[in-house]
């Protein structure tokens, strides 16, 4: 018997998706209406394997317990609390455990609702905390290309992906950006952190030299970066940039909306690399992706900074109508107890060697030009259709549907970062339907 819930709706056109070729879409759509552990079920009953933990976020794997009875119980409990002048117990005990899982240091959080607003939180940080420091000559941001940073105006600004950018105008002024880090011509098919390209980093001094110190608020980059494709940081590319940071008084935001939470074995890149930034932005696998939430994290000096004056006065003019909310609260108490119960922040480092291995059996597949791997996350570069970027990627993407695989592609690039419970034998099943998808492509 079908149930009522897996029927395509008759209609589709009302709802403009996002990130999505509507009209394609719409003549073929991919409707998922059931998912558990690491599959998707579709509207016509078929399983489909999660290669992507959806879009980066479900790292504990889909419909665990503990966070669907957290969300339950608080629905019945607490459904919203104001954000502003007022606080509920759940949001102070989820700001003391994240504390204690981040880099040293990293005391205090501020909740946001997504990535997106994560970064646009930690602009606004960076640029008021110099402000309040009486340095208010600090306003530039400096991005890097090819970064990604959600979709709001701060963020598509010192991001680099010129199809994000290209629509919206001038963007916010005072930006500037450090060349990418993706040197296909002298780090192919490189297993982990690639041994050409530390000196990028360096454009950072040339950058300093053009505006001066005294400008410059912050530079934020992604330790990997995710959306774009999967770059990883050149080894001792990203000290660079903290010693540079450092020396010119130049706050270093990491965002790790993807990295962070286990995805490379660690609970945050920043443990990984052994760097720690000023400020940390998180999200996606804050709640499993279950209830959009993002936070913040900063360390003591910036947060102690506005924390003078008046008592009876707001230090920081900032936040969202959902900062902290109790369901998404619980939704992440549960995710961090899943994580803890079933060693999730670290298991990635035991999976790695594995994921590595299985992957790079695919260099000499059709049309592959690199593969690339960190922790539980790897990329699939594929020669483009000459004349049609992205096509041939795309078509991959249909095929590995089709075939019972969900992966996700940016340009001609397959990204993937299965959810952190994934199984030798998910990881076989991956890379064996990818291997398939790509022989079968023109």
């Amino acid at each position: 018997m079908t149930n009522p819930t897996s029927v395509t709706p008759n209609d589709l056109s009302a709802f403009w998706m996002p990130f999505s070729a509507n009209r394609q879409f719409k003549k073929n759509p991919r409707m998922f209406v059931a998912a558990k552990d690491m599959h998707f079920t579709t509207s016509d009953g078929r399983q489909v394997l999660d290669a992507t933990s959806g879009l980066w976020c479900v790292n504990a794997g889909h419909c665990r317990p503990r966070i669907t009875e957290a969300i339950q119980k608080q629905a019945a409990e607490l459904d919203y609390a104001p954000a502003f002048q007022i606080g509920h117990p759940k949001v102070f005990e989820l700001a003391n455990r994240l504390v204690d899982i981040a880099p040293e240091g990293m005391d205090h959080v501020f909740f946001t609702n997504s990535g997106s607003e994560s970064v646009e939180t930690a602009l606004k940080i960076a640029l008021a905390y110099h402000r309040v420091k009486g340095e208010g000559s600090r306003f530039r941001l400096i991005g890097r290309e090819r970064g990604y940073h959600g979709v709001n105006f701060g963020g598509i600004s010192v991001g680099g992906i010129v199809p994000n950018r290209k629509m919206f105008g001038t963007l916010l002024t005072g930006v500037d950006h450090l060349p990418h880090t993706h040197l296909i011509d002298k780090n192919a098919f490189t297993r982990g952190e690639p041994e050409h390209g530390a000196e990028l980093a360096n454009e950072l001094e040339r950058i300093v030299g053009l505006h001066d110190a005294s400008t410059i608020a912050a530079v934020i980059v992604e330790p990997v970066a995710g959306s774009t494709g999967v770059l990883i940081p050149p080894k001792g590319y990203l000290q660079k940039l903290r010693d540079i940071c450092t020396k010119y008084g130049i706050l270093l935001i990491f965002d790790e909306v993807i990295t962070g939470y286990g995805r490379l074995g660690t609970p945050f890149a920043s443990d990984y690399y052994g760097i720690i930034p000023d400020i940390m932005v998180t999200a996606k696998g804050l709640t499993n992706g279950v209830i959009p939430m993002g936070a913040v994290f900063v360390k003591s000096e910036i947060h102690d900074a506005f924390m003078t004056g008046p008592e009876h006065l707001i230090e920081f003019m900032h936040g969202y109508t959902y900062s902290g909310n109790p369901m998404a609260a619980a939704a992440a108490l549960g995710t961090l107890e899943t994580y803890k119960e079933d060693g999730l922040l670290t298991r990635a480092a035991e999976m790695a060697p594995y994921w590595e291995d299985a992957l790079h059996s695919l260099s000499g597949a059709r049309h592959v030009i690199d593969v690339r791997n960190i922790g539980l996350i790897g990329a699939i570069e594929l020669d483009p259709i000459a004349g049609e970027p992205t096509k041939r990627a795309f078509s991959a993407f249909v095929k590995a549907f089709e075939a019972g695989l969900l992966i996700r592609t940016t340009g001609d690039i397959i990204a993937l970062s299965p959810p952190l419970i994934v199984s030798r034998g998910d990881i076989d099943e991956i890379v064996a339907t990818i291997g398939d998808v790509l022989n079968s492509l023109e």
